[in-house]
């Protein structure tokens, strides 16, 4: 990589600043991020020095008159070229027949590394880490570390994506999951739609859960997407009735924390 110096580079970051609708967002619709509006996720982070804000909620219906209602507030921040790390404190009232359970459903830390832009024979790939922390009453017992392979593919406005992760965790709460999704963008809507499979084990000796889901995002500012999700089981005897997603995100950049104009 060349380095650039003088007057040019400053002149162009700047102009990113004050002008952020044809920077980072402007095609942030395009970005499916892990939970928004499906569970796969595609290879790329947010762009180097932006950051994105993200307020999400979910609801879930499971057998036997469970229900969940979550708040998602998430921050991923641009470290590096190709990298991003995360933070998020999901809040969670879980209901049951015996009454309702209220608090913070664990503190969850996240990074993503993507290695290559797509080449003609190489879909570009990427790893995330999670590593959820039990805090809070809703946020179980044990330390859970996450690691998930990704990698897309485009084929002009499609593109197909595909996930596979474990999650390791003590007291018997290892699982796996592997999920694949296709997208489609309607460029002139400035929104992305698109379908996912998703197969996972929720836990050690726990049945294998099969889901089908659908969402789209959809850009309604330079800076700011809405996302909205669909999923349900699709095996009689495991997975949700029903789980519905909405999420809203914003873009942004600190002046501050780009080195060509501190």
């Amino acid at each position: 990589m060349v380095k650039r110096t003088g007057l040019l580079p400053f002149l162009s970051t700047l102009a990113v600043l004050m002008n952020p609708v044809k920077a980072h967002a402007q095609l942030d619709f395009r970005n499916l991020d892990e939970g928004r509006p499906l569970r796969t996720e595609d290879a790329y982070p947010v762009e180097r020095y932006a950051f994105e804000l993200v307020a999400g909620y979910s609801y879930e219906s499971e057998p036997g008159d469970l229900r969940a209602h979550t708040l998602l507030p998430e921050l991923a921040y641009g470290i590096v070229s190709n990298g991003m790390i995360g933070f998020a404190a999901p809040l969670a009232a879980q209901l049951t027949p015996n009454g309702t359970d209220y608090g913070l459903a664990g503190v969850e830390l996240f990074a993503l590394f993507n290695f290559n832009t797509e080449a003609p024979l190489l879909p570009a790939l990427s790893v995330r880490v999670d590593a959820a922390f039990p805090v809070g009453a809703l946020a179980g017992d044990e330390t859970a570390l996450a690691f998930t392979g990704i990698a897309t593919r485009s084929w002009g406005r499609t593109r197909t994506h595909v996930n596979a992760g474990a999650t390791f965790a003590g007291g018997g709460g290892d699982r796996w999951h592997v999920s694949g999704a296709v997208d489609r963008t309607l460029i002139r809507k400035s929104m992305l739609v698109g379908a996912e499979l998703r197969v996972q084990e929720a836990g050690e000796g726990l049945p294998v859960e099969l889901t089908g889901a659908l969402g789209a995002r959809m850009q309604l500012t330079p800076t700011a997407v809405i996302d909205l999700g669909i999923a349900r089981r699709l095996r009689a005897d495991v997975g949700p009735d029903l789980a519905l997603t909405f999420g809203y995100s914003h873009a942004f950049a600190i002046a501050g924390l780009i080195p060509a104009i501190r």
